[in-house]
């Protein structure tokens, strides 16, 4: 398995366990980051340690905060499928790398895993 695929698999078992997941924001919002194919992705990571990496890397005053995943499922991810935004999971690395997913496949995956 991949770095990438490992790091998304760990995302989903993480979260699953936990009941949330985590993000790095500002007063603007989460940062969006835009691929080389122009889709955009609003990452998210599912501990507080690999968040604070991130916001470590990433700089410009991000803070972590966290959300509980029923709300996050609920309510966030339709929110972000109808903006068009996909969801980075657990990126990683110097770069803060990973894979994406659209937020259906989030759901799938929360859905079969459960």
């Amino acid at each position: 398995m991949s770095q990438s695929g490992s790091q998304a698999a760990a995302f989903f078992r993480d979260i699953r366990g936990s009941g949330v997941v985590w993000f790095v924001r500002d007063d603007e919002g989460i940062p969006a980051s835009l691929s080389a194919d122009s889709t955009r992705s609003l990452p998210y990571w599912s501990t507080s340690a690999r968040a604070q990496r991130a916001a470590k890397i990433w700089g410009r005053g991000l803070r972590v905060e966290s959300m509980r995943l029923d709300t996050w499922r609920d309510r966030e991810l339709p929110d972000i499928a109808r903006d068009g935004y996909l969801i980075g999971v657990n990126w990683s690395g110097p770069r803060l790398v990973g894979w994406s997913f659209t937020p259906s496949e989030v759901l799938n995956r929360l859905a079969a895993d459960g």
